[in-house]
């Protein structure tokens, strides 16, 4: 049993931010399932989105960001942060000198999809992620301990105070251990291990969304997937993210004859928001094509892209040729534990930040290298909250230890049948009678009704989260009768603002799934 003024469930760039910027005199505990560096935020190519440039203005990022995210957005939440991108960054640029600067010392800006202007800041050309996440780690004060191969699986709530206490949590021998904290938060991340083909993490398997919901938690917009266009696919297989900078930098998409493919689909061509994209390529693939991206206009690809050229030199991909095959995969979560902008779920003493949450930022659609924004921004507000409120033994009681208990299993299809099903039925393009399908099937396995969950192994435990969150975005999908951002319904093409401008809001009531409706405060574009 070990209790913690805070207690981090996660290590991306959230809760790293968030355990840096606390009070010294807070006890902080960060909990992570794998590596602290096995995480989405490590991976992160391409940048943090922040109008900084001399043409550029917080107010022209607002408008991409809500344009990207088909106005589903929350208007406040947008506008807090972006306003804040320009401080963040200057913040961490002069405390870690870790991004990318010209010859006269001045920040290198970027550009990617949906975006109006060059405002990506970038680290080791497409190392973003990496260099940013070790300069977080190398902060970590004394005052807070990490825990690495711990697996928490249950939270625990005290239901007399109505708040969320802390968490169970597996070792790798399977020895059941407690922890405690005046504030728990999740920052697992998404889902995006529930299809086959994906950008994501091993780790990333949609743990604390399903922990949430299973708690009672109120979950938001999981229908909203929005699948990165540029994977490596060789052989079958995805092996890395060919970032978005690429074709920001100029590279084009192509069929195997060198046919140019977002000729005449979008106005912004190879640089359309994400969604438009992976439908493009979806549909070429569907018709028996073969996708590339044609990277011959870029000078010296190799020193812009180190981490690109890596990942396809280990893969035996002949840069020299100018073509990298491509197929899209599962990237990013737009939806999650429904949180305010600092995030605070609806149970007392639970808050969630990173790609677990869903704050509203992202609407259906997130806009390219906001989300190390986000998780930056999540980390300092929580800290600063967090930082003004006095300590408080808000546990009144440890419950005892369970003792180990002899493991039972699950009876569950293996996950890789999940993850074809998912990407057939509920993946970038989905009609009612396919959804229907995957509710059916879901539903007689029986997962979301679960309530003990002690005796299971780590690996069952890993395949149950997957159901649980799997459940909640089939759900969330067949509800949505309308095409928009990540959510592409060929039976419902086209965007319903007079019926459809709302958020699917999903919460654990009696055993059961309760779906409910949450109008989205938004200016529509004329």
């Amino acid at each position: 049993m070990k209790k913690s003024d805070v207690l981090i469930i996660g290590s991306g760039v959230a809760a790293l931010q968030l355990s840096i910027l606390l009070s010294h005199d807070k006890n902080v505990r960060i909990l992570t399932k794998s590596h602290i560096k096995n995480a989405n935020s490590y991976l992160a190519q391409g940048g943090i989105a922040a109008a900084i440039g001399i043409q550029d203005d917080p107010s022209k990022h607002f408008a991409d960001t809500l344009e990207a995210g088909r106005f589903h957005n929350n208007e406040d939440t947008v506008r807090e942060i972006v306003n804040e991108a320009p401080k963040l960054i200057g913040d961490l640029d002069k405390q870690g000198n870790i991004f990318d600067k010209d010859q006269l010392g001045n920040l290198q800006l970027g550009l990617e999809g949906a975006h109006s202007e060059k405002r990506i800041v970038h680290s080791g050309g497409d190392a973003t992620g990496k260099n940013v996440i070790e300069y977080l780690i190398s902060k970590l004060p004394e005052s807070s301990k990490v825990e690495e191969n711990v697996f928490v699986y249950e939270l625990i709530m005290d239901h007399k105070q109505k708040r969320c206490i802390g968490a169970k949590a597996k070792t790798e021998d399977g020895t059941i251990r407690y922890f405690y904290g005046d504030y728990v938060i999740l920052a697992t991340g998404g889902c995006g291990q529930l299809y086959p083909y994906t950008s994501n993490a091993p780790t990333v398997t949609g743990d604390g969304i399903a922990m949430a919901y299973l708690a009672g938690a109120e979950i938001a917009d999981m229908e909203f997937i929005q699948f990165h266009p540029t994977i490596l696919y060789i052989n079958g297989e995805t092996k890395g993210l060919i970032s978005e900078a690429v074709r920001g930098e100029g590279a084009t998409l192509v069929t195997e004859d060198g046919t140019p493919i977002m000729e005449g689909v979008h106005p912004l061509k190879d640089l359309a928001p994400r969604h438009i994209v992976s439908k493009t390529i979806f549909d070429y693939i569907e018709k028996g094509h073969e996708v590339f991206l044609d990277i011959r206009s870029i000078n010296d690809f190799e020193k812009r892209f180190p981490s690109v050229t890596a990942i396809c030199q280990n893969n035996r991909v002949n840069l020299s040729e100018g073509r990298i095959p491509v197929v899209p995969g599962s990237h990013f979560l737009m939806g999650g534990i429904k949180t305010d902008v600092m995030g605070c779920t609806s149970i007392n003493g639970l808050f969630a930040i990173g790609e677990a949450a869903c704050t509203g930022l992202h609407g259906a659609n997130r806009l390219a290298s906001n989300s190390l924004l986000e998780g930056l921004y999540q980390g300092k507000k929580l800290s600063q909250w967090i930082n003004s409120h006095s300590k408080k033994n808000l546990i009144p009681d440890f419950p005892r230890p369970v003792p180990f208990l002899q493991e039972k299993s699950v009876f569950l299809p293996d996950v890789q049948v999940l993850k074809e099903r998912m990407m057939k039925r509920v993946g970038i393009v989905r009609s009612k009678e396919l959804l229907e399908e995957q509710q059916n099937w879901l539903q007689q396995l029986q997962v979301c009704e679960l309530t003990e969950f002690d005796a299971y192994s780590t690996q069952d435990l890993t395949a149950i989260f997957m159901y649980v969150s799997a459940t909640l975005i089939t759900e969330s999908a067949l509800t949505r009768t309308e095409s928009r951002g990540g959510h592409f319904r060929c039976d419902f093409p086209d965007e319903d603002d007079e019926n459809w401008l709302k958020k699917i809001i999903i919460q654990k009531h009696k055993g059961e799934v309760a779906i409910n409706h949450e109008y989205v405060e938004t200016a529509l574009a004329n």
